[in-house]
């Protein structure tokens, strides 16, 4: 009887010692807990924690932390589609400011001359006009022959062989199609018809006289 009265004793002390251990100074409410308010970091609670002297805490107080949202957990790659433009290649030619006077008289070209391979091309057509001479143009072949009495030449678009009079001979610049229009070598058309030039720089005009 004395020994289980001294083991009881024993299991209430120990029963107290813990509760001190787990527990901190303050008092309670009726629900047995209370708000921590001082040396709370030490009992492992935070400032105004309600929580009961047991250990546990309130579960109204007990704070849910959210993880922190990523935007995604893959980055989405922006997707570039490079379209490819073709550029348009720049003209080989430019146009040209010269004048053009046969036996004194100005040729009127509806279509500007140009500049290409460093010469002077006039319009085919408007320039045998002016002249006076024929035109043949075969557009299968690109053999053109322009004539005037007795004179004749011969050229032929993209080829630098020209023929005068039964004569071949390479010239500088070859005939050209230019929208449409078809350009040749002044020059080559006005020896060709057995006419005699003369350039005036001053005033980049070209002087032609037909026999």
């Amino acid at each position: 009887m004395r020994k289980r009265a001294v083991l009881g004793a024993m299991a209430i002390l120990f029963l107290l010692s813990s509760a001190s251990v787990s527990a901190h100074p303050g008092r309670t409410d009726a629900k047995g807990g209370h708000y921590c308010r001082t040396n709370c970091a030490k009992w492992g609670l935070e400032d105004g924690e309600y929580h009961y002297h047991n250990g546990g805490r309130s579960s109204s107080q007990s704070k849910n932390k959210v993880p922190s949202a990523t935007s995604s957990s893959k980055s989405k790659k922006k997707t570039t589609t490079k379209t490819s433009t073709r550029k348009t290649p720049s003209a080989d030619y430019a146009t040209s400011s010269l004048k053009v006077f046969v036996n004194g008289q100005a040729v009127a070209f509806n279509n500007t001359p140009v500049i290409y391979q460093s010469t002077n091309l006039v319009p085919l057509r408007e320039m045998a006009e002016g002249m006076g001479a024929a035109v043949n143009l075969d557009k299968d072949s690109g053999t053109i022959v322009v004539s005037k009495d007795t004179n004749s030449v011969t050229m032929t678009i993209g080829s630098k062989t020209v023929t005068y009079n039964g004569e071949t001979e390479t010239v500088s610049a070859a005939p050209k199609v230019i929208k449409g229009v078809t350009y040749v070598p002044a020059q080559v058309l006005a020896r060709g018809l057995g006419a005699s030039l003369e350039f005036d720089s001053d005033n980049h005009s070209l002087k032609i006289t037909l026999p």
